[in-house]
């Protein structure tokens, strides 16, 4: 179980308290959503949960465990919003295979085959892939990590129809497996895998219930 108790980042430079008060508790194999607009402090949350960034106040506990940054880089894998910008590999295999030289080929297929890319040669640059193939080929690098926890930053972003249909139905899989995490704009597309919602706006965080999820997103 995550939980995240009164969780407040207000860094020195900030007039205000970027997120105030930040409380939700997601059960594993569940998709946690949550919603709100631009500047509502959501990709902040993200990067604190990731262990990028240190909270001024509050405790994030897995399995009733108060964890420090380095804690949470082990447990959780972040996918950025627009994770084609991050990569750093030739091809594939250098992409999936950055920090983990002594990767196994059979992980990789593994990993490869979980976001429905084992079609791909290893030898593609991840740059010339379609931009659905690049959203799931970070998955596939978080993946390979084997990471508790999977946040994703607004992971249907500048897609067109039928790439996000595709995106959407991944993590309707990956659920089966992992605890999920995503942060959108939007609640409307992804109302319907999410198990618990909340909406962040001016960085306060409140649930939404289950059957209002429809008339929220709407």
């Amino acid at each position: 179980m995550l939980h995240l108790r009164q969780l407040t980042y207000h860094p020195p430079a900030s007039p205000r308290a970027i997120l105030s008060n930040i409380s939700l508790e997601l059960a594993p194999q569940q998709l946690g959503l949550i919603y709100g607009p631009s500047g509502s402090g959501k990709s902040t949350l993200l990067e604190i949960m990731a262990g990028f960034a240190q909270p001024t106040e509050g405790a994030i506990q897995w399995r009733q465990q108060d964890l420090d940054a380095e804690a949470l880089r082990q447990l959780a894998g972040l996918v950025f919003q627009f994770p084609e910008r991050h990569f750093c590999g030739h091809t594939l295999l250098e992409e999936l295979r950055l920090g983990h030289p002594e990767l196994a080929r059979d992980q990789i297929d593994q990993a490869l085959k979980a976001v429905g890319l084992e079609q791909l040669s290893l030898k593609a640059s991840p740059q010339d892939l379609s931009g659905g193939q690049q959203r799931r080929l970070a998955l596939a690098v978080q993946l390979i990590r084997k990471p508790y926890l999977l946040l994703l930053d607004e992971p249907t972003a500048g897609l067109d129809w039928s790439m996000r249909r595709q995106i959407l139905g991944l993590l309707k899989q990956l659920k089966q497996n992992w605890t999920l995490l995503v942060v959108s704009h939007d609640a409307d597309e992804l109302a319907d895998l999410a198990d618990r919602c909340w909406q962040l706006d001016h960085g306060r965080l409140a649930p939404v219930a289950q059957t209002s999820l429809s008339s929220a997103a709407g």
